[in-house]
């Protein structure tokens, strides 16, 4: 029996500590990936991908305001499109490359997503969503950006509305019958019901479309990669305590004691919480080189109902 894997990748996990995140650093990075991938294909697995953008959808807006006096703006919906075609490209090209120097005609299909949301989200009145590298001063950023200060520095926040449905959910799962589908990166390109679909500006966290996502196709599993290996307690605190295995109960126990911060674990803990209660089997959550192991059982934070 085949089984569905969802991975969704995070964007600051393509991105390693001390590189500038160049096209050319974030496909080698890729390429670690694609073997694991590659792997767990031959295992039997069927793999359908999403990612987030937070660091390149934030550059994307920096060279927005760097040449708006030399090219027109683009809103940020548009911007989170075009960081689904880049890093779609990114995961492409890494994947296509390994899958066929091991022999295997796997096609790669990138689907340029929208995501309906809900125009009275309270996520509109009270941004959180950080996007763009870490600052060490306010001085120079743009007045209109909301800042919060976090242990790295300043970081930029956006809407984060929740999405509500994968506007081309029907022909993902078809497509994932027959190829590994990147789907809903950077969350989905929001979009909300006005005669029609219109984008608006916001980026919807991938986490919670991961989750949406594996409904669509059916996963049994939903691993979500990112740039640590384990879900802590008291995270980079004196008594930081690493969880190998909780229930959605326990999590839920922890989270109303003030672990997992709401921009960074808090979402993918919530959205472990969606996935398995739609009828998802297993949750992982890892650093992106330790996926094979990580779904092997022998490393990363496991979560069951």
């Amino acid at each position: 029996m085949v089984r569905t894997l969802v991975i969704a990748l995070g964007g600051n996990a393509l991105i390693k500590p001390g590189q500038k995140g160049t096209a050319e650093q974030q496909i080698a990075n890729l390429e670690q990936v694609a073997e694991q991938v590659a792997s767990l294909y031959n295992r039997g697995w069927r793999i359908v991908i999403t990612h987030g953008n937070g660091p390149q959808v934030g550059r994307i807006l920096l060279r927005q305001e760097k040449a708006k006096d030399y090219a027109p703006q683009l809103p940020l919906y548009v911007c989170v499109a075009e960081s689904q075609g880049m890093i779609g490209y990114y995961i492409q090209e890494a994947f296509t490359n390994f899958l066929r120097r091991k022999g295997l005609r796997i096609p790669v299909v990138t689907v340029v997503t929208q995501v309906l949301v809900d125009p009275q989200d309270p996520a509109f009145r009270k941004p959180e969503k950080p996007i763009g590298p870490y600052y060490q001063t306010r001085k120079g950023l743009s007045r209109k950006w909301t800042l919060v200060n976090t242990i790295k520095g300043f970081r930029r926040v956006v809407a984060s509305p929740r999405p509500k449905e994968i506007v081309e959910a029907r022909e993902i799962k078809k497509i994932s019958r027959e190829a590994m589908v990147i789907a809903c990166g950077g969350g989905g390109i929001p979009v909300i019901k006005k005669r029609g679909l219109v984008g608006v500006d916001a980026v919807i966290d991938k986490d919670y479309s991961a989750a949406k996502l594996g409904k669509v196709v059916g996963a049994h599993t939903l691993a979500i990669l990112t740039d640590v290996d384990f879900v802590y307690l008291n995270y980079r605190k004196s008594n930081q305590k690493k969880l190998t295995h909780a229930t959605l109960e326990q999590l839920k126990d922890y989270q109303s004691h003030g672990h997992f911060a709401p921009g960074s674990m808090g979402p993918k803990i919530q959205a472990a919480a969606q996935f398995l209660r739609s009828g998802g089997k297993r949750v992982v959550i890892t650093h992106i080189d330790c996926l094979e192991k990580a779904m092997d059982g022998e490393w990363g934070t496991h979560i069951k109902r």
